[in-house]
């Protein structure tokens, strides 16, 4: 007969989380950040708005919770890293280096993303935001908003990005150039943010999770105040939350709703493996776990309701009528959404502009922890 036989014996890990606290709001500065920041509202613009939170919502419930929890539950047992983690089960070593090597490659993918905020940051320290007014060099692709019907025309957030920040060219005829040295900066500084966050493990990261765990949501709700104030933003809601109910059937919004939610949570990456090995081996981590993936996705609802609020104030202004066809979707949707609601605002539009800027950055910068813990979980031999 076969049996599995777990040592009792158990030492105290070199490191644990300082309490509770630490835990859960690390794992939310995790879980919510660019994945509901910046790529919900465009992977909801790209496939219908309405259409897509349904099946989100049910992904989320059938799918992320469970993997959540089930990941949670094997990092705190074990009490090891991702790639140690599955001694438990040797055949699937290779899920867990996948995991790390999946992991790898989305950090520098996301710190594309940081460099790009920024990028914003430094602009938004000048006297006047740079994407609030229309420049020369635009010519007649700009409108202000001080015509109603500026049909075909760019707001100047979205040409402030484009050929501002991306310097994006019609195409590559001539090659693809040098890189910016400006961007090239802020990805330095964006590696370096990173490293000093992971500096002394979990020592630094989890002191830093009590700001970056509560300081997107600051920066969230004053967009959405403003977002929603604004004329024909109750159109762009709408078009958010009204299904087009024969899309449904349409097997690519169920494959984008899938993807999201699993880079929302960040679950089968890793981190939150190595998360829980830092864990209490008795913590009870259900309540933990409701209320992480409950804020993850309240969070991208709230960033979705801003995004496309602003989507139907510049369908307003322009005077289109197709909400879906006001700007150009894809990923720099957020970096276009985001700077023309602050843009709007009255009063020291510089300081919301920079709240904004480095609130993703910031977000990411805590999910990135690779370590191993070192909790051993005793022998597992098959006799």
């Amino acid at each position: 007969m076969t049996k599995l036989e777990i040592s009792t014996k158990s030492e105290k890990p070199a490191e644990q989380w300082g309490n509770g606290l630490e835990f859960l709001f690390s794992c939310i500065s995790l879980s919510v950040g660019l994945g509901n920041i910046w790529r919900f509202p465009y992977i909801a613009f790209q496939n219908g708005g309405g259409t897509f939170v349904i099946p989100y919502l049910i992904a989320l419930l059938v799918i992320g919770r469970p993997v959540y929890y089930l990941e949670i539950s094997l990092g705190q047992f074990t009490g090891r890293g991702v790639v140690k983690a599955f001694d438990i089960a040797p055949l699937l070593k290779g899920v867990a280096v996948g995991q790390v090597l999946a992991t790898a490659a989305s950090i520098t993918y996301y710190s594309s993303i940081m460099a790009l905020t920024l990028r914003f940051l430094v602009a938004s320290f000048g006297s006047e935001l740079p994407w609030s007014r229309c420049w020369e060099s635009w010519g007649s692709d700009c409108h202000d908003g001080s015509a109603l019907n500026s049909s075909g025309k760019m707001s100047p957030a979205q040409l402030y990005f484009e050929r501002e920040i991306l310097h994006e060219v019609p195409n590559i005829d001539n090659g693809v150039g040098l890189p910016n040295w400006q961007l090239v900066a802020c990805l330095a500084v964006a590696w370096l943010i990173i490293g000093g966050v992971l500096i002394r493990g979990i020592k630094s990261s989890g002191k830093a999770a009590y700001f970056l765990g509560v300081f997107p949501y600051v920066v969230l709700l004053i967009l959405l105040l403003r977002a929603v104030t604004l004329p024909g933003a109750i159109d762009g809601i709408i078009y958010f939350f009204k299904p087009q109910w024969s899309e449904l059937l349409n097997p690519l919004v169920w494959y984008a709703a899938v993807t999201q939610v699993f880079f929302s949570l960040a679950i089968c990456f890793g981190t939150l493996i190595t998360y829980a090995s830092y864990n209490n081996f008795n913590r009870n981590v259900y309540n933990d776990i409701v209320i992480i993936t409950t804020m993850d996705s309240c969070s991208s609802i709230i960033a979705g309701c801003i995004t496309f609020g602003i989507l139907g104030n510049l369908a307003r202004e322009t005077g289109v009528t197709d909400i879906g066809s006001v700007v150009k979707g894809g990923a720099g949707l957020a970096f276009i959404s985001y700077p023309e609601a602050i843009a709007k605002f009255e009063y020291v539009p510089q300081a919301l502009a920079a709240l904004w800027a480095w609130a993703p950055a910031s977000c990411a910068s805590s999910g990135i922890n690779l370590g191993h813990a070192r909790r051993p979980f005793g022998s597992w031999p098959l006799v």
